[in-house]
Protein backbone atom coordinates (compact mmCIF):
# COMPACT_ATOMS: atom_id res chain seq x y z
CA UNK A 1 0.00 0.00 0.00
CA UNK A 2 1.12 3.84 -0.37
CA UNK A 3 -0.35 6.79 1.55
CA UNK A 4 -0.79 9.75 0.22
CA UNK A 5 -0.91 13.44 1.61
CA UNK A 6 -1.15 16.98 -0.34
CA UNK A 7 -0.33 19.95 0.46
CA UNK A 8 0.18 23.32 -1.41
CA UNK A 9 -3.71 24.43 -2.09
CA UNK A 10 -5.03 27.77 -1.00
CA UNK A 11 -6.11 31.09 -2.27
CA UNK A 12 -4.98 33.11 -5.12
CA UNK A 13 -6.04 35.89 -7.90
CA UNK A 14 -6.94 34.80 -11.41
CA UNK A 15 -3.58 34.78 -13.56
CA UNK A 16 -1.68 33.43 -10.67
CA UNK A 17 0.22 30.25 -9.31
CA UNK A 18 0.50 27.53 -6.81
CA UNK A 19 2.50 24.59 -6.60
CA UNK A 20 0.64 21.04 -5.15
CA UNK A 21 2.68 18.74 -3.62
CA UNK A 22 1.61 14.97 -2.53
CA UNK A 23 4.40 13.12 -0.37
CA UNK A 24 3.79 9.48 -0.48
CA UNK A 25 4.67 6.52 1.94
CA UNK A 26 4.68 2.98 2.06
CA UNK A 27 5.53 0.98 -1.13
CA UNK A 28 7.91 2.39 -3.50
CA UNK A 29 6.78 5.45 -4.79
CA UNK A 30 8.54 4.59 -8.59
CA UNK A 31 6.53 1.59 -8.54
CA UNK A 32 3.23 3.40 -8.73
CA UNK A 33 1.89 5.31 -12.07
CA UNK A 34 0.46 8.40 -10.16
CA UNK A 35 -2.60 11.45 -11.33
CA UNK A 36 -3.89 14.41 -10.21
CA UNK A 37 -7.95 14.81 -10.43
CA UNK A 38 -9.92 17.88 -9.34
CA UNK A 39 -13.32 17.93 -7.90
CA UNK A 40 -15.76 21.23 -7.71
CA UNK A 41 -18.67 21.54 -5.93
CA UNK A 42 -21.63 19.85 -7.61
CA UNK A 43 -19.47 18.31 -10.24
CA UNK A 44 -17.98 14.67 -10.80
CA UNK A 45 -14.07 14.28 -9.78
CA UNK A 46 -11.76 14.87 -13.11
CA UNK A 47 -8.64 14.03 -14.47
CA UNK A 48 -6.18 16.96 -14.28
CA UNK A 49 -2.39 15.04 -14.65
CA UNK A 50 -0.83 12.35 -15.04
CA UNK A 51 2.49 10.66 -14.88
CA UNK A 52 4.16 7.38 -15.67
CA UNK A 53 5.87 5.79 -12.96
CA UNK A 54 9.85 7.47 -14.06
CA UNK A 55 8.40 10.17 -15.13
CA UNK A 56 8.92 9.83 -19.16
CA UNK A 57 5.55 10.02 -20.31
CA UNK A 58 3.24 13.05 -18.99
CA UNK A 59 -0.31 13.56 -20.55
CA UNK A 60 -3.06 16.34 -19.56
CA UNK A 61 -6.48 17.36 -19.54
CA UNK A 62 -7.01 19.77 -22.71
CA UNK A 63 -8.21 22.35 -19.62
CA UNK A 64 -5.17 22.69 -18.19
CA UNK A 65 -2.67 21.63 -21.21
CA UNK A 66 -0.32 24.78 -21.54
CA UNK A 67 -0.90 25.85 -17.85
CA UNK A 68 0.06 22.73 -15.53
CA UNK A 69 2.84 20.55 -15.59
CA UNK A 70 2.92 17.55 -13.48
CA UNK A 71 6.37 16.22 -12.60
CA UNK A 72 7.90 14.01 -9.84
CA UNK A 73 10.85 12.85 -7.25
CA UNK A 74 11.53 9.22 -7.26
CA UNK A 75 14.10 9.86 -4.79
CA UNK A 76 11.67 12.33 -2.54
CA UNK A 77 8.78 9.89 -2.96
CA UNK A 78 7.31 13.49 -3.55
CA UNK A 79 4.95 14.24 -6.84
CA UNK A 80 4.12 17.80 -8.01
CA UNK A 81 1.71 20.04 -9.63
CA UNK A 82 2.63 23.35 -11.14
CA UNK A 83 -0.14 25.44 -11.83
CA UNK A 84 0.13 28.89 -13.65
CA UNK A 85 -2.15 30.94 -15.00
CA UNK A 86 -4.78 29.92 -12.77
CA UNK A 87 -8.30 30.75 -13.60
CA UNK A 88 -11.57 30.59 -11.12
CA UNK A 89 -12.90 27.82 -13.56
CA UNK A 90 -9.55 25.45 -11.82
CA UNK A 91 -11.27 25.93 -8.32
CA UNK A 92 -11.47 22.55 -6.93
CA UNK A 93 -10.30 20.17 -4.58
CA UNK A 94 -7.17 18.76 -5.93
CA UNK A 95 -6.32 15.13 -5.19
CA UNK A 96 -3.78 12.48 -6.42
CA UNK A 97 -3.85 9.12 -6.93
CA UNK A 98 -1.41 6.38 -7.57
CA UNK A 99 -2.01 3.28 -9.03
CA UNK A 100 0.61 0.10 -9.69
CA UNK A 101 -1.42 -1.31 -13.16
CA UNK A 102 -1.25 0.20 -16.90
CA UNK A 103 -3.96 1.23 -19.30
CA UNK A 104 -6.07 4.19 -18.60
CA UNK A 105 -4.33 6.91 -17.08
CA UNK A 106 -7.26 9.38 -16.97
CA UNK A 107 -10.35 7.49 -15.50
CA UNK A 108 -10.36 7.49 -11.61
CA UNK A 109 -11.59 4.29 -11.43
CA UNK A 110 -7.47 2.84 -12.40
CA UNK A 111 -6.37 4.23 -9.28
CA UNK A 112 -5.96 2.43 -5.83
CA UNK A 113 -4.65 5.02 -3.52
CA UNK A 114 -6.23 8.53 -3.12
CA UNK A 115 -5.30 11.42 -0.66
CA UNK A 116 -7.60 13.42 1.18
CA UNK A 117 -7.52 16.46 -1.01
CA UNK A 118 -6.41 20.28 -0.79
CA UNK A 119 -8.61 22.81 -1.77
CA UNK A 120 -7.96 25.62 -4.56
CA UNK A 121 -9.40 28.40 -4.82
CA UNK A 122 -9.07 30.81 -7.43
CA UNK A 123 -10.67 34.22 -7.38
CA UNK A 124 -11.39 36.69 -10.07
Amino acid sequence: QVQLVESGGGLVQAGGSLRLSCAASGRTFSSYRMGWFRQAPGKEREFVAAISWIGISTYYADSVKGRFTISRDNAKNTLYLQMNTLKPEDTAVYYCAATAYSGSYNSAGVYDYWGQGTQVTVSA
